[in-house]
């Protein structure tokens, strides 16, 4: 929330930019993305691309405490509503299992371990899916921190894709 609006839209294009440069072909993908929250890099945009090239998109909903979400498609124009600290949510949608899931960093470190709000829901999903998806933690370059102290419980994710600004 430190960074202006205009510095956090410059940022959300190009770590969307580099997130088509890492993933390549989404066709046929179910990508995992968030709905931004508290200056999260609002990657909105980058996912209607996401489904104009052919990849499905899937919102995670916490079910509840202590649980992995569960991630639900949903396209652009589908209704949505008022989740967990009112962050929204697909009203419908059907769970499914990601191949890639896009998660927003609020505190990473080099060894790819991410801090988010304290709920542990992205370590709990990674940990209970049958097979693991392609992950990347997305987010600015201030957040970086010399460790997170990783927990037995923590699960670092493939890439960051951070920001310098």
């Amino acid at each position: 929330m430190a960074l202006p609006a205009d510095v956090r839209a410059q940022a959300a294009q190009r770590i969307a930019s580099r997130l088509d440069a890492e993933i390549g072909t989404v066709e046929g993908s179910v990508v995992g993305i968030y709905w931004p929250f508290r200056g999260e890099p609002d990657l909105r945009e980058w996912a209607s691309s996401v489904t104009a090239r052919g990849g499905q998109l899937a919102l995670p909903v916490v079910l509840e405490k202590g649980k992995p979400l569960e991630f639900r498609t949903w396209s652009h124009g589908e209704k949505l509503e008022k989740g967990v600290w009112n962050i929204l949510v697909p009203t419908g949608g059907v769970a499914t299992l990601p191949d890639i899931v896009v998660a927003p960093v609020v505190g990473y470190d080099e060894a790819g371990f991410r801090l988010g709000y304290g709920g542990g829901f992205y370590d709990r999903t990674l940990a209970a899916k049958p097979s693991r998806p392609l992950t990347f933690g997305v987010g600015y370059a201030l957040a970086k921190l010399p460790t997170i102290y990783p927990q037995w419980h923590d699960i670092p994710l493939d890439r960051m894709i951070i920001d310098g600004s």
